[in-house]
C-alpha cells in the first residue's frame, strides 16, 4: 500500500471522529443545524476517502485520479465543516466562501471519481 493511501486512511478516520464528535454537540446543544450538517458531511466523506482508497488500491478505478479524488474530499470536507463549525462556536468562518468553495471541490471530487472508474487502466 503506498504511502499516500497510508495517509488517506488516518485522515479519513480523523474525519470519522470529529463527525461524531459534531454529532455528539449537535445532540446537546440548541439550533445546531450548521454542526449537525458539519457531522453530516464529515461522515459521508470519510467513508468516500476510504471506498476510493480501496477501489484505487484494488485497480478498479484510476489510482492517481482515485487518489487525487480522496485527497480533494478531505480537503473539501474539511473546508466545508470547518467554516460550519468556526460558524457555529466562534460567530465567523474560516474565510469568505470557504463551504461554498468546500461544497465544489466535493462535487469535483465526485466526478473525479466518475472518471476514474470511466479511464482506462494500465495494463
Amino acid at each position: 500500500m503506498s504511502r499516500a493511501c497510508r495517509i488517506l486512511i488516518v485522515l479519513a478516520a480523523i474525519m470519522g471522529a470529529d463527525g461524531v464528535m459534531l454529532a455528539a454537540a449537535s445532540a446537546h446543544q440548541a439550533d445546531a443545524s450548521r454542526v449537525a450538517s458539519a457531522s453530516s458531511m464529515l461522515l459521508f466523506h470519510a467513508t468516500a476517502v476510504l471506498a476510493a482508497v480501496a477501489l484505487a488500491e484494488r485497480g478498479l478505478i484510476h489510482i492517481r485520479i482515485g487518489i487525487v479524488a480522496a485527497f480533494g474530499f478531505v480537503i473539501a470536507a474539511a473546508l466545508f465543516a470547518g467554516d460550519l463549525t468556526l460558524r457555529q462556536y466562534a460567530g465567523h468562518g474560516l474565510f469568505p466562501m470557504a463551504a461554498p468553495t468546500g461544497g465544489t471541490l466535493l462535487i469535483l471530487s465526485w466526478l473525479a471519481v466518475a472518471v476514474a472508474a470511466a479511464w482506462p487502466r494500465p495494463r
